[in-house]
């Protein structure tokens, strides 16, 4: 029985053990391999002390190794944190730090950054993945694929135990870590290939980086299904030619990214010239897709489903909806019903359940929800809206902080969020991080980031700031400044400097005033 999720390896490794489980680029792991290449990292980390609910950093890039890490952690009861390589090396050695990360899995790739990294932070025991000369000891993915695993004993995990902490934008500046259990992340698995009847006939795209949530699709859903995952290398993401290339040579079935990397294929004209008609279902996520767009690629691909999927992270997902053919442009397109095993509420700003076609906010319970926020009890108490039962029963609903409304079809429409968190390209981002930032640097006195949609329908951060008296500054220099607090994600497009900001009758910023008033920067 599959209850934890190195458990689905372990299953196909029997079943079907020369089965390819990932391909990358030249290279590939069958489900036997990836099996022995789990139980081998898994063993050195229990000879090396680790305990069930640890936590193991993984600090890659796309790579066959990220895949190996994620179950070789998994598999001794630690706990994953896949870490962003392109992020400042001031956010990364703060998450080791709040984590208490005791290992370190990587690449050879990224040997100087991860050696820049330790040169910074001492609290590591050791570092899988490349063997050089640290303060600390390291091993070589050699060193591990030598380890005789003839007596590994087998951790006794349960589907409850910590499984990974996948960190996102905190609107004080300080990261929020979602926890998720084995229970959460083998139920998305499960209950996404049965919405989308993935079979181990699929082969699978997976276009997201590790530390990106809709990487689970890749990572945890396609192995429980028995698919054949093909990951999509960084070089890739960032050529549509080859990008199509790569889906047309691989008979890709399944694709799951955000909007913007389709709208991409789309506007290079790559898609054209290669023939894709194995394509069965494309899945999208994370931000909105214009519609004009979505036309087009409907039209390159008939033979293929689309299907919008929707929840933040906390929830990994929690509604879709299938679209059903070409859509007018001035629609929206909406994130649909709920899928199994779970039940929403829309409130008012009291907590009230709207009636009718009425707004509010979406609170969503379901099995796939997280534990909670890594070491941040008040905000964890904060997220969850607790129903009590006769009895003594207690039902806990997570407060997505999305605005959204029932449409004449029973779908749910999202109309906005309730804060200032926004999505850029998938990534979760909180305005309030970016001002955090800025006004972080000498002379600024006030900071506001703003989102906004450009003419090709991407969405785009700028930031208005306002500096002290008789204070001037370089742009360049803040915008320098910000890349070494920011990930690139979050980093803004530009940033205007005002003389005051527009305020509303009780002296608060006006937001809306400052985005009426904002021309492309």
């Amino acid at each position: 029985m599959i209850y934890t999720l190195p458990h689905s390896i372990a299953s196909w490794a029997k079943k079907t053990p020369d089965k390819e489980a990932f391909r990358f680029e030249d290279r590939s792991l069958t489900y036997q391999e990836l099996y022995i290449k789990m139980c081998q990292l898994s063993h050195y980390f229990i000879e090396q002390g680790v305990q069930k609910g640890d936590r193991i950093g993984i600090y890659t890039n796309r790579c066959l190794e990220s895949v190996i890490a994620v179950y070789g952690i998994l598999n001794c009861g630690a706990v994953f944190v896949p870490l962003d390589s392109t992020a400042p090396f001031s956010r990364t050695t703060h998450l080791l730090e709040v984590c208490g990360i005791s290992h370190l899995v990587t690449v050879p790739s990224l040997q100087r950054k991860t050696s820049s990294l330790l040169a910074t932070d001492s609290s590591l025991l050791s570092v899988i993945g490349i063997h050089v000369d640290l303060p600390i000891p390291s091993f070589s993915w050699d060193y591990i694929y030598e380890l005789k695993i003839e007596n590994y004993k087998q951790v006794n995990i349960l589907e409850q135990d910590l499984a990974y902490i996948m960190f996102t934008s905190g609107s004080t500046g300080e990261p929020k870590g979602i926890m998720h259990t084995h229970y959460s992340g083998l139920s998305y698995a499960r209950l996404s290939t049965q919405l989308y009847g993935v079979t181990s006939d699929d082969v699978v795209a997976n276009h997201a980086p590790l530390h990106f949530d809709i990487s689970t699709f890749g990572y945890f859903a396609a192995p429980f299904a028995g698919t054949t995952t093909v990951m999509v290398s960084d070089a890739q993401t960032k050529l549509p030619q080859s990008l199509s290339a790569l889906i047309s040579k691989e008979n890709i079935t399944i694709w799951y990214s955000v909007p913007l990397a389709l709208v991409q294929l789309i506007s290079s004209g790559s898609l054209q010239n290669f023939k894709i008609d194995s394509m069965r279902w494309v899945l999208f996520g994370g931000e909105k897709f214009a519609i004009k767009y979505l036309n087009q690629l409907m039209q390159l691909w008939p033979s293929a489903r689309f299907s919008n999927v929707y929840g933040p992270a906390e929830t990994n997902q929690c509604t879709y909806y299938h679209v059903p053919s070409f859509l007018d442009e001035g629609n929206s397109i909406p994130i649909g019903q709920v899928w199994g095993n779970t039940e929403y509420k829309i409130v008012d700003h009291k907590d009230n359940e709207v009636t009718g076609f009425d707004s509010g906010e979406l609170l969503v319970r379901s099995a796939t929800m997280m534990r909670g926020y890594w070491r941040n009890w008040s905000l964890t108490k904060k997220s969850f809206f607790v129903v009590k039962k006769d009895g003594g029963l207690r039902y806990k609903f997570y407060r997505t902080g999305d605005i959204v409304k029932k449409d004449q079809n029973g779908d749910l429409v999202f109309l906005g969020r309730n804060d200032t968190q926004i999505k850029i390209r998938g990534y979760r981002v909180e305005l309030g991080e970016i001002e955090s930032v800025i006004r972080m640097y000498k002379g600024v006195k006030e900071a506001i980031a703003l989102t906004f949609v450009n003419d090709n329908g991407e969405s785009q951060i700028v930031a208005k700031i306002v500096l002290e008296e008789r204070f001037q500054l370089e742009i360049g220099n803040l915008l320098e400044f910000c890349k070494g607090k920011l990930p690139n994600y979050a980093m803004p497009e530009g940033i205007e400097v005002l003389d005051d900001f527009p305020r509303t009758s009780s002296g608060k910023i006006n937001r809306m005033e400052l985005l009426k008033s904002h021309t492309t920067v």
